[in-house]
């Protein structure tokens, strides 16, 4: 795994909740960041990827956390520009919902992953990204599968230059054809 980039609540990972990538991105130089212009939804999942690193890393409080966030890094300037608000509510499920499913999403991640590999031991953005991924897919029925699965595989790109971006895809195809296999048959995918 390589060390992954720096990235603050200041990162879009995508607009895919609300479209599919236009190759835009690609104009974008590697390594550098891109400002949140995105959608609420888009920056709720960041934010609640960087709570849930603080929390494994730190052992911060849940509670203390989710007020560290909403509020004093959500709504701030980057560069004197206005960044996305992130939604307040997407972002208190994700993360309440990851820590209260915890012992259900780890296994479960767990299980997915290469021979060899254990999600106690990956880099603790991926850890917070799989498991906020496997959280969508496990109880956010309102959300599509390929939505979850491409909001996270840009975000990974967001934050790391090697192959992370295939892990999470990999880990997060495979949850969402044995959580949601009608879903992703019914629409081509399967």
């Amino acid at each position: 795994m390589t060390n992954p980039r720096p990235v603050g609540p200041h990162l879009n990972p995508s607009d895919a909740d609300l479209q599919a990538s236009d190759g835009d991105s690609a104009a974008v130089e590697k390594g550098e960041p891109q400002a949140v212009y995105g959608t609420d939804r888009s920056a709720a999942r960041l934010a609640a990827v960087q709570a849930l690193y603080q929390m494994d890393l730190a052992h911060t409080d849940l509670n203390v956390v989710l007020g560290e966030f909403t509020d004093h890094r959500f709504g701030s300037l980057v560069e004197e520009t206005p960044i996305s608000e992130a939604d307040p509510d997407v972002f208190a499920l994700l993360v309440r919902g990851v820590m209260a499913n915890q012992r259900e999403i780890d296994p479960m991640v767990d299980g997915q992953l290469a021979t060899g590999w254990r999600l106690a031991r990956i880099d603790s953005i991926l850890r917070a990204m799989l498991r906020a991924g496997a959280f969508e897919l496990l109880k956010r029925d309102d959300v599509p599968a390929k939505v979850v699965i491409n909001e996270y595989i840009d975000m990974a790109h967001q934050f790391f230059d090697g192959d992370e971006a295939k892990v999470v895809n990999g880990v997060l195809d495979k949850l969402a054809h044995r959580l949601r296999p009608n879903e992703l048959t019914s629409a081509g995918h399967g």
